[in-house]
């Protein structure tokens, strides 16, 4: 288990984390998510024992991460896939570090096989692409069969072969009963793989929660209507807090009762789809299609941090255009 305890850290003036205080439990995925700048990285140093607090603690597995004796079978860490003396080999890399806390060869030949990187266990790493650095980060980090994981963009450069192979990874670590706390910023990787979703902006705690319920909160009660009697289900609905917009105009204006009519299209908020399907069938009003709409994480997530987003992209004007 990891937990931090109002976790502060400031450089100078600047504030870079303020007063989190999160719990990651075991045999769960939980995604550390947060904008660029919002301080996961300055996190993830302070849980390592890399950057000492302004204010505040955090332990793994019960304690401070520099008490542990043998932390590589403790914790496992990736931050900086790149932090590897580029004249070594993979093989000699991983050695190294064995040799630290007693791991046993056939350890480091285990994990180099279990991230794909046997072939080229001989090979120096200034060689290495993007995604194979990546790999031997990760292996580094199983190397001492730990509790805990703790992962900074651990897709980083990987192939799609190397994304589901880290992806079912971290799954079955988790169902092991271990703890994994994964940054990211591919929404769509983490709505695949993580259980849990702590996330920060601008160095403050915006949510601690699940996947499913931060997505369904944020969904805001959508629900997707198609009908040929758009017009007239309005009007029914028609009321102070429900808002209807439509997505997709229709050729027919609910003048008859034709069922052939192009359906119409309808997003309503403000009202659940059993009262809809009541009001539509009380009133012979044809339904074909009745959905509840749940946002993406995606979605959820830049509607959550749009008022912490540090760097902002401005929108480049159309070339061409006239003037």
């Amino acid at each position: 288990m990891i937990r931090a305890y109002e976790l502060t850290k400031k450089y100078g003036d600047t504030t870079v984390v303020q007063d989190l205080d999160f719990t990651v439990r075991p045999g769960t995925v939980t995604g550390f998510l947060g904008p660029n700048g919002a301080g996961k990285s300055t996190t993830m140093r302070m849980l390592l024992g890399l950057d000492a607090p302004t204010r505040g603690r955090s332990t793994v597995g019960g304690r401070a991460y520099a008490t542990h004796s043998a932390p590589l079978t403790e914790v496992g860490a990736l931050l900086e896939a790149r932090s590897v003396h580029p004249g070594r080999t993979a093989f000699h890399h991983l050695m190294a570090l064995a040799h630290t806390h007693g791991i046993p060869r056939s350890r480091v030949e285990h994990v180099l096989d279990l991230a794909g990187l046997t072939a080229v266990a001989g090979k120096r790493v200034k060689g290495f692409s993007l995604g194979m650095g990546q790999r031997l980060g990760i292996a580094a980090a199983l190397l001492g069969d730990p509790d805990t994981l703790i992962l900074d963009e651990p897709v980083n450069g990987l192939d799609p072969e190397g994304v589901l192979w880290i992806r079912n990874l971290l799954k079955s670590l988790a169902l092991q009963g271990r703890t994994v706390l994964v940054s990211s910023h591919l929404m769509s990787e983490m709505a695949l793989t993580a259980d849990h979703l702590v996330i920060i902006g601008r160095g403050r705690l915006l949510a601690d929660t699940t996947v499913a319920d931060f997505v369904a909160t944020a969904g805001g009660g959508a629900v997707k209507v198609v009908t040929p009697r758009p017009t007239a289900l309005r009007a029914l609905l028609h009321a102070p807090g429900i808002d209807i917009t439509a997505t997709e105009t229709t050729r027919t204006t609910d003048a008859t009762d034709a069922t052939d009519a192009e359906p119409g299209l309808l997003e309503i908020r403000g009202v659940d789809a059993a009262r809809i399907g009541r009001i539509a069938a009380a009133h012979a009003i044809p339904l074909y299609e009745l959905t509840p709409l749940a946002a993406s994480l995606e979605q959820a997530f830049m509607d959550l941090t749009q008022e912490s987003v540090e760097y902002r992209i401005t929108a480049p004007e159309p070339t061409g255009a006239p003037a």
